[in-house]
């Protein structure tokens, strides 16, 4: 079951976002450790920004960060995930660096597969589904219907177990390390942030009954996903 929720813009759409995750955050247990896995791609710079006029630091006490997936370029790329979060939420709220665990790229790529994942299993409180259990997972969505760095024809992310895993995308920069399928399954709640124009045929054919796209993959490995769109599908 998807819930898909309509913005009449991306700026309201991301302050939505914002809004429901401090709501979130605020309920939860601040005794154990949230995790959160972030995104790439343009709506995360409205989220971050919604937030940080939103949040106090303190909301954000005892949240860990991940991410969905990563570019393979140095951590102060433009290319850069992390550099996105860095700039637009961590440096205005004062996030201390030990609740930052940012896919470490300048490391092989096994190695940092490895760390990542060594990393999530260790913050993440729960597995489910032979995955560390993620409180919640931030997801953009491309044109082709991919999330994180999950692309259409990826027949080797289907049939993996693992974790993280590094892949090639069909954009530059090429190489990507991304969460795979079961870690999105096996998340307590995912937030699908669908903004841009072109987009509404992608969501169409995802929502649809035995959708092979990649997102139509995670909308059935999965009992509850939040959509949030600009657009109507």
């Amino acid at each position: 079951m998807s819930g898909c929720t309509v913005f009449a813009d991306k700026a309201a759409l991301a302050e939505h976002a914002a809004t429901q995750w401090l709501e979130r955050l605020a309920k939860r247990d601040a005794g154990q450790p949230f995790i959160v896995a972030l995104s790439g791609g343009r709506i995360p710079k409205l989220l971050y920004e919604a937030v940080v006029k939103l949040a106090q630091p303190s909301a954000f006490d005892n949240v860990h960060f991940f991410w969905g997936d990563e570019r393979v370029v140095p951590a102060s790329d433009d290319e850069s995930n992390f550099k996105l979060a860095d700039d637009g939420l961590f440096r205005p709220l004062q996030i201390p660096p030990g609740q930052l665990h940012r896919v470490q790229t300048e490391r092989s790529e096994a190695e940092a597969v490895q760390a990542a994942t060594d990393e999530l299993q260790q913050f993440a409180v729960g597995q489910a589904l032979g995955q560390p259990v993620i409180d919640l997972v931030f997801l953009g969505m491309g044109e082709d219907a991919h999330v994180a760095s999950l692309f259409p024809g990826d027949t080797e992310a289907i049939e993996s177990r693992a974790v993280y895993r590094a892949v090639t995308g069909p954009k530059p920069p090429p190489r990507r390390i991304t969460l795979g399928y079961p870690a999105l399954a096996a998340a307590r709640e995912v937030w699908v942030l669908a903004s841009g124009e072109g987009k509404a045929g992608a969501l169409r054919d995802s929502l649809a009954n035995g959708s092979d796209t990649p997102l139509g993959r995670v909308l059935r490995s999965r009992e509850q996903t939040e959509i949030l769109t600009d657009f109507e599908v």
